[in-house]
């Protein structure tokens, strides 16, 4: 390595693989990132040199520093090495070498997985809690011990009364037919010479479940849980020996965990807890044989997400008395966990925790939760303070309610523990308009509650499914947010599996636990296709597109079938545009969108990316028999559903946003008139959310892109139901499933289907990073940065910033009289593209920071005088002037004040006095005088209107 230079740069970090919480790698190559830090702009790698354990060396020519192929020999099961990389600049510049990275081979040999399944043998109940033991001695110095552990259901570990690890529910939930994961601790530290003990604590979880809707739920996979592990004990003189569950362990099922379920709970009787039943010295001799149970299952495969672990802890914000006098607590954030508490009472005392994620009527909002109890129960052992958690369940929500507490309540010894899969946070975004921050808030707050090892709906009611459509939309938002490439990665898995099974077509949830097939859904299903292909885009992944290929061409292979000859994916169930505020409650599939046009829309899409995928993986063929393929659904699409003047056969939001963005227009005259036309849909609906899932996620970049940011930022800003802000006025914490999940009266949507935390429709939050603070990927992993703010009417300032798998990169802009400000921070190694505001020529820069200045564009609004007369479309237009006119209105009449918000909807250019000629003389002139106070206020020469 060249060292002719000073060494300005550094290597701050080595990763290996995907996970960010862990070294423990699941594969014998493991892919190397590192990040560079340099002191002077513009650096870029021109090699890196990487150490494996102080012995082998190998060089990297070029600039490749994120998920660098595996340049060592494969590594052998459980061995642990370090990594050390350093690296020179096109300058010449040379790094001294890094810290060393550990690296933990945490999978197995082939053929080493032996361990049987075991359970009770009679159990009492259906998924009846469990405890399982052995015993076995050490008789030499151990070198290391790894456990590895599977479970049908969860489980923890405990050797000589220690738990292994601070994980929670693991294994996770996985398609248990076809895939299982094992965890891989390292215990050596924990085993002692002479007689050791090890203990596994087991319940149903997602395994012993009744999944399904109603009367027809059903348990799909088992009825009792059961648990797999092998203990590897390796000795410093070379031997080995492995511990297997087999049948010579003994169990009991009679343990302090008396119920347990995903959905109903967690019931705990501390008067049967079993001291020291982990450790050595315990006498087993009443608990039984285990049952071992014979029938095959998969291989257990290393874990590639993240484990699932407690993140955060919340106090009690408030305690509540309700109407009923029942006691709740209010934690102040919806939020994915259970309770921590320590009671004090007589022996034999239950108490008992009842979680929702609202108040209805001042009482517990149970109805949204259908048949999941989500209730807890403790009974006290007595004789002292005790402090419980539920070990095997997890609840959504923001108040719990507790009965049967013995005493009076001491809030501080009630704790929320917030748990989901322990991801690293990576994105940030902030602005000057708080409502718009809070609605950024809660959508981290609703992927952090639903990425519990598998992207969810919503945690809380009887559901909490991997439904695909969701993911879909929000994997975007999501690879910002957070570092979700292992987490999305591991899932993908479990997709390609169920799919397999299904032939090519993709279940609507994954794991798999519905009766839908052979049915197929627009949106839901492209999960196979889009999911993969941003996490190349964000993470640089080319990886997971190589092991999803095959998916990807199955699924675009079962659309083609469909769409036959005429290239059109019709006549089929669709779920479309899910969920646009103008289906009914009870039929939230009716949107004004045709789901035909949903479902061409998407089959373009699918087979496009399976098109550039194809390219990028060097398959040639498929990639031009793919291309084809999508020029002529384009053809097709084109000829059904758009005419020559870019008026579309469904005339609604969602329609023009999803052929905007997804290329589905002829030509730039043609794009154009279809973004004009979305424009005027959007203004007409007096800047009201006219989306559902579908076109949630597209149609702010789709105004944008075609020159309607003004209608952008009205839509984002708008406070009315439905809107995205309507639920932070309402006190949301989280994203809602429905615009109007919680009614303007606080009452709770009709609608069976109703979830305070579902992140879907907070897809919106990926714009606000790329578009407004102006921070996205150019190219795969950020390798290339677009910096392109666009400043927003009625904002000061935006910013984001995201940890990049090259290092931190930020963008933003401040406001400032008639200067607008514009930052950056490019990390070493890469490269920006940068747009400035009221320009459309592009520059590139190097790496560092940077700070421009454009003149500040002027809201013409601002600059004209309005009044009575002025056409009501213009004051619909200017934000200030609607709000004053409604204002003076709701100060005389609540209800007219409503009627203008519905007129403002319909009337076109009439004049704002004609169209309300119904008003009394005095509101006319309240009217006048609020429309002058705000003339005067943008120093414009005073306008005086006849409100006579």
């Amino acid at each position: 390595m060249s060292t002719a230079h000073p060494a300005n740069v550094r290597v701050v970090s080595v990763r290996a693989e995907l996970r960010s919480d862990s070294s423990v790698v699941p594969t014998p190559t493991p892919r190397l990132t590192w990040k560079s830090a340099a002191t002077e702009p513009d650096w870029r790698q021109a090699s890196a040199e990487i150490e494996l354990d102080r012995d082998a060396r190998a060089v990297v020519d070029g600039r490749d520093s994120a998920l660098v192929e595996w340049p060592f020999e494969p590594l052998a099961p459980r061995t642990t090495h370090h990594v050390r990389v350093r690296v020179t600049g096109v300058d010449g510049s040379a790094s001294e070498w890094s810290e060393p990275a550990e690296i933990v081979a945490g999978f197995l040999g082939d053929g080493e997985w032996a361990a049987s399944m075991i359970g009770l043998a009679d159990p009492a109940t259906d998924a009846q809690p469990a405890l399982v033991r052995t015993t076995f001695d050490i008789t030499r110095p151990v070198s290391r011990a790894t456990l590895h552990a599977t479970a049908h259901g969860a489980y923890q570990a405990e050797i000589n009364g220690t738990e292994v690890d601070d994980q929670i529910l693991k294994p996770g939930w996985t398609s248990y037919q076809f895939h299982l994961v094992h965890e891989t601790s390292d215990v050596t530290e924990l085993l002692r010479t002479g007689r050791n003990a090890i203990g596994l604590n087991l319940a149903g979880a997602w395994y012993t479940e009744n999944f399904g809707f109603r009367e027809n739920a059903e348990r799909i996979y088992g009825d009792q849980p059961a648990v797999a592990a092998q203990l590897v004990i390796e000795y410093d003189d070379g031997t080995s020996e492995t511990i297997l569950t087999d049948a010579s362990w003994r169990a009991t099922g009679d343990g302090p965990i008396t119920a347990s379920g995903i959905y109903a709970g967690e019931s705990y009787d501390a008067r049967r807890v079993i001291e020291s039943w982990s450790s050595p010295d315990f006498d087993d001799a009443g608990w039984s044989a285990v049952a071992v149970d014979t029938e095959p299952y998969p291989v257990p495969e290393a874990r590639i997400s993240p484990a699932v672990r407690a993140i955060e802890e919340l106090p009690v914000q408030a305690v509540i008395t309700s109407p009923s006098g029942r006691t709740i607590l209010d934690f102040g954030q919806n939020l994915v966990g259970r309770l921590r508490v320590t009671v004090s009472g007589d022996v034999g005392t239950t108490i008992t925790l009842r979680h929702a994620e609202v108040l209805e009527n001042g009482e517990l909002g149970i109805r949204p939760l259908r048949n999941a109890a989500a209730t807890d129960h403790y009974t006290l052992a007595g004789g002292g303070a005790e402090t419980w958690e539920p070990r095997f369940t997890f609840h959504g929500f923001r108040y719990a309610q507790i009965d049967g507490l013995p005493g009076d309540l001491d809030p501080t010894a009630v704790t929320a523990v917030v748990i989901h899969s322990d991801m690293e946070r990576t994105g940030w975004f902030e602005s000057s308009n708080e409502l718009v921050d809070r609605l950024h808030e809660n959508v981290v707050w609703g992927m952090r509650g639903n990425f519990l090892y598998l992207p969810t709906d919503c945690p809380q009611r009887d559901e909490r499914l991997g439904w695909t459509g969701d993911i879909q939309v929000f994997s975007p938002t999501a690879s910002f947010l957070y570092d979700a490439d292992g987490f999305l990665t591991g899932w993908l898995i479990d997709l390609a599996r169920e799919q397999a099974h299904a032939g090519g077509t993709v279940p609507f949830v994954i794991p798999s636990v519905l009766e839908e097939h052979p049915m197929v859904a627009a949106a839901w299903g492209d999960a196979a296709t889009v999911v993969p292909w941003v996490l190349h885009e964000r993470f640089g992944d080319l990886g997971v597109l190589r092991d999803q290929f095959e998916s990807m061409k199955a699924w675009s292979d079962a659309l083609l079938a469909l769409a036959g000859d005429r290239h059109l994916w019709e006549d089929h169930f669709q779920f479309g545009d899910w969920l646009d505020p103008a289906a009914p409650p009870e039929f939230p599939a009716d949107a004004k969108t045709d789901p035909d046009i949903v479902a061409s829309a998407y089959l373009y899409r699918s087979v496009d990316l399976t098109a550039r995928a194809a390219a990028l993986l060097g398959h040639a063929d498929d990639a031009a028999r793919y291309e084809a393929e999508a020029d002529a659904i384009r053809d097709a699409f084109v000829a059904e559903y758009i005419t020559d003047s870019g008026r579309m056969m469904s005339d609604a939001q969602t329609g023009y946003a999803t052929a905007i963005m997804f290329d589905l227009a002829t030509d730039d005259d043609q794009r154009q008139a279809m973004g004009n036309r979305l424009a005027d849909l959007v203004r007409a609906s007096g800047y009201h959310i006219g989306t559902g899932f579908v076109g949630t996620p597209l149609i702010t970049d789709a105004l944008t892109v075609t020159g309607h940011l003004d209608v952008a930022t009205r839509l984002l800003t708008q406070t009315e139901n439905p809107s995205w802000l309507y639920p932070v006025t309402m006190g949301a914490t989280t994203i809602w499933e429905r615009w109007d999940s919680m009614l303007e009266d606080g009452s709770i949507n009709p609608g069976e289907m109703t979830s305070f935390n579902h992140y879907a429709l907070g897809a919106v939050a990926d714009w606000l990073h790329r578009t407004v603070a102006g921070l996205a990927p150019a190219a795969p992993g950020y390798r290339v940065i677009a910096i392109a703010p666009q400043p927003l009417t009625g904002f000061d300032h935006a910013a984001a910033a995201h940890e990049t798998p090259y290092g931190r990169a930020s963008a933003g802009w401040r406001r400032e009289g008639d200067v607008v400000t514009v930052t950056a921070e490019i990390p070493a190694n890469t490269t920006a593209v940068v747009t400035l505001p009221g320009s459309d020529e592009t520059f590139e820069v190097g790496s560092g920071s940077y700070e421009w200045t454009v003149a500040a564009s002027v809201d013409i609004r601002s600059a004209r005088a309005v009044t009575v007369d002025t056409p009501l479309s213009d004051i619909i237009d200017d934000p200030a002037a609607y709000e004053a006119v409604w204002s003076a209105i709701a100060v005389h009449d609540e209800h007219l004040a409503r009627v203008f918000r519905t007129h403002t909807r319909w009337t076109a250019g009439r004049p704002l006095d004609d169209t309300f000629r119904q008003l009394s003389p005095s509101v006319r002139a309240d009217i006048a005088t609020s429309l002058a106070g705000l003339n005067t206020a943008r120093g414009l020469s005073e306008l005086k209107a006849d409100a006579s």
